[in-house]
């Protein structure tokens, strides 16, 4: 499985960051088998393009809550590392237990 599970939505409270608030954390690797994604479907498009994070983030944002880490952004991002056969990539973890 290339993640821990797939949700639908988002299972923690709003955090109410701003991108230009996400981009102060900085990016660290994390493992693709600890995420839980919080979409289900995919824009087969987004991960076929290669200027997908033209406007955007690098960097995947995913959410610690409650000792789980939830890819809030960059779910295309993710598999197509998955797909490369990568098993880590770098992300913006925001801690939302603190």
């Amino acid at each position: 499985m290339i993640f821990r599970g797939v949700g639908e939505g988002k299972p923690y409270p709003e955090h109410g960051l701003t991108q230009s608030q996400w981009a102060t954390l900085p990016p660290q690797q994390v493992r693709l088998d600890t995420l839980i994604t919080i979409k289900r479907q995919l824009d087969l498009a987004s991960l076929l393009d290669e200027d997908s994070t033209f406007f955007g983030d690098l960097f995947p944002h995913v959410v610690s809550w409650q000792g789980a880490l939830y890819l809030e952004d960059g779910l295309h991002r993710a598999l197509r590392a998955a797909l490369q056969q990568r098993q880590v990539m770098h992300a913006r973890i925001y801690m939302m237990d603190r």
